[in-house]
């Protein structure tokens, strides 16, 4: 168990920076029984900004009985007081790590499409707020036994890796990511001069547009951990291909070794060596999951390792990303969809990324000057 001047730092840091809780806000937490003692502390600390806390308790084994003993009919319903808090709240603070991460592997892919489908209307609503500046948010993951389990690594070890990752080992972690936020701004002062992209490595090559486009800051804000510069490409000027090199995970399930092609914009061609059915599955829950709605660049060299959690390893320093689905509103995107799913690229051999052709990043380092990560 995580010490407890750790998690007071914790929670301190999500409410006074992350959300910057004021008074009379309406916090929502939302987290696993797994999570409690990081729930507690974060109730503390938004009583102590002034602001209204409440919680909500997910857990996973609760998900697998209803998705796979209730009716379409029953996944389908809207909560009147789940969309009420959506519509409403202030600020939503989730955490995820629950104690068994596999709950929802033995749902059919047909269940986790009607829920995927049965979401689209929550989704639109959070996402709609959020990017109008009405619903302030964080995502954080709680290092548990199981989590610790998926990474390869002993629970103490996971425990300081998350730590790491989200400069809780530091005696001032606001501090360090004001500093990443200022060096992830120069590398967006460059980026904002360039209007075509493109991104080279092993079995990889894809191009696409930002022009009249905006790139994303993320510094600890929404993602916590974070460390990554994203935006929504222009939607019908993806065109080229792309491997990823690590699985995709849905719903506790993955995908390996995932190939993509796009035509102005779409997937034409698309295919994994393992649960290929998953991948296709995902790819029809509309129109718009077919389309790309994020393009990224990972910038925390403090995430060493891939761990099976996209909140860490979209992140790596040294990887980009592709989300297809839903787009940012705040960064120009128009893709519209009930998903938004980040698959993750190394680029740390063979890496090479171009803007208006020229080579800014290579092997998984920034070629700007002045930009030290």
């Amino acid at each position: 168990m995580l010490l407890d001047s750790r998690i007071s730092k914790w929670a301190k840091t999500l409410v006074n920076y992350s959300v910057s809780v004021k008074p009379a806000d309406k916090v929502m937490i939302r987290a696993s029984y797994a999570a409690m003692p990081l729930v507690k502390e974060l109730y503390r600390e938004i009583l102590k900004a002034g602001g209204q806390p409440d919680f909500r308790i997910i857990e996973s084994e609760l998900s697998e009985i209803f998705l796979k003993e209730g009716s379409d009919e029953q996944i389908m319903f809207v909560s009147p007081a789940e969309e009420y808090v959506i519509e409403n709240y202030d600020a939503f603070i989730t955490i995820g790590g629950e104690n068994n991460l596999k709950s929802l592997s033995s749902v059919s892919s047909a269940k986790l499409k009607t829920s995927m489908v049965s979401r689209s209307k929550l989704n639109a609503i959070y996402f709609d707020r959020a990017s109008k500046g009405k619903l302030k948010w964080v995502i954080t993951h709680y290092p548990t036994h199981s989590s610790a389990q998926e990474s390869g690594m002993s629970s103490g070890d996971f425990e300081d890796f998350v730590m790491r990752a989200c400069y809780l080992d530091k005696d001032n972690p606001v501090a360090e990511w004001n500093r990443v936020s200022a060096m992830q701004e120069r590398i967006i002062d460059f980026l904002k001069t360039k209007k075509n992209f493109r991104y080279v490595s092993r079995d990889t090559d894809l191009s696409f547009s930002t022009e009249g486009r905006i790139w994303i800051n993320s510094d600890g804000r929404h993602n916590f951990p974070s460390g990554e510069v994203f935006t929504s490409p222009i939607e019908t000027s993806i065109n080229g291909k792309v491997r990823f090199t690590y699985p995709a995970i849905y719903s506790g399930k993955e995908i390996e070794d995932i190939s993509m092609e796009f035509k102005d914009g779409e997937i034409v061609s698309a295919r994994a060596k393992r649960n290929d059915e998953l991948l296709q599955t995902v790819l029809s829950v509309d129109e718009g999951a077919k389309h790309v709605g994020e393009a990224a660049i990972g910038t925390n060299y403090g995430i060493d390792r891939f761990v099976k959690n996209m909140l860490f390893d979209e992140k790596i320093g040294g990887t980009i990303h592709i989300a297809i689905g839903n787009g940012f509103e705040e960064a120009g995107g128009r893709n519209k969809s009930a998903i938004h799913w980040d698959m993750l690229c190394d680029m740390k051999e063979q890496g090479e990324i171009y803007g208006d052709n020229e080579l800014f990043y290579k092997n998984g380092k920034f070629l700007i000057k002045g930009v030290e990560l």
